[in-house]
């Protein structure tokens, strides 16, 4: 899966994101997401963008969903 700026995703805990780019941690080289939340700049690794660990089971997840982040549909 490839992401893309502006594009938007719903996070299991129920707020909805967008992508500003993919980055490279200068440290390490490896690939972190830039994303806006509440008019606030986040980074969290691609791996862990991309995981396919199953969060349904989670008491905060209000969402339902099984993966931390899925791509809002237009």
């Amino acid at each position: 899966m490839q992401i893309k700026p502006n594009e938007k995703y719903r996070h299991f805990k129920g707020s909805v994101i967008t992508v500003v780019c993919v980055a490279k941690n200068s440290e390490t080289l490896e690939d972190m997401v830039v994303y806006t939340h509440n008019n606030e700049y986040w980074v969290r690794p691609l791996a862990m963008f991309l995981s396919k660990e199953d969060v349904s089971k989670r008491p905060d997840n209000v969402t339902g969903q099984t993966y931390r982040f899925v791509k809002e549909e237009e």
